[in-house]
């Protein structure tokens, strides 16, 4: 079996693993990051996004031997000592119900706003569209992420 080399988070890790094995079973059963969650499989929820290289991707449809000498980060390792802007609006905010899905929408939110730091109501819902909650916090993540582009300007 081949081992690939992962920069995630900021540290190395080898792992073993079939060439197809899609990144995100890399990250919860190899190396035991279960912030990203599995959602449908298929990329349609955004429950499993992470970044890789800065643009927000979904992990379950990326196979583990695509993303050699790429940055990953997952949920974990988007802020190192505190909470990012991002997170800490989403507290203030008390976005989660259930929380199954806030992973990903976090690390959609933190990918769009490192790309646009001043957005519209309208920019926030296209770019959070791909994001499904099963909950409906749609309200609340929408206002999550303004507090956040403010927190980031």
């Amino acid at each position: 079996m081949p081992v690939y080399n992962l920069k995630i988070n900021g540290t190395s890790h080898k792992v073993e693993a079939e060439q197809d094995t899609p990144l995100l079973w890399v990250l919860r059963d190899h190396l035991d990051m279960v912030g990203t969650k599995f959602g449908c499989g298929i990329g349609q929820c955004g429950a499993c996004t992470i970044h890789v290289d800065g643009s927000a991707v979904r992990s379950c449809l990326l196979q583990v031997s695509g993303v050699e000498d790429m940055e990953i980060t997952t949920i974990e390792g988007l802020s190192k000592d505190t909470l990012h802007p991002v997170q800490e609006a989403w507290k203030e905010i008390d976005v989660p119900q259930c929380g199954y899905c806030q992973a990903g929408q976090i690390m959609s939110a933190a990918a769009f706003l490192n790309q646009n730091k001043n957005p519209d109501k309208k920019e926030i819902r296209d770019a959070m569209s791909g994001n499904i909650c099963r909950c409906a916090s749609y309200n609340r993540i929408e206002k999550a992420v303004e507090l956040a582009a403010g927190k980031l300007s």
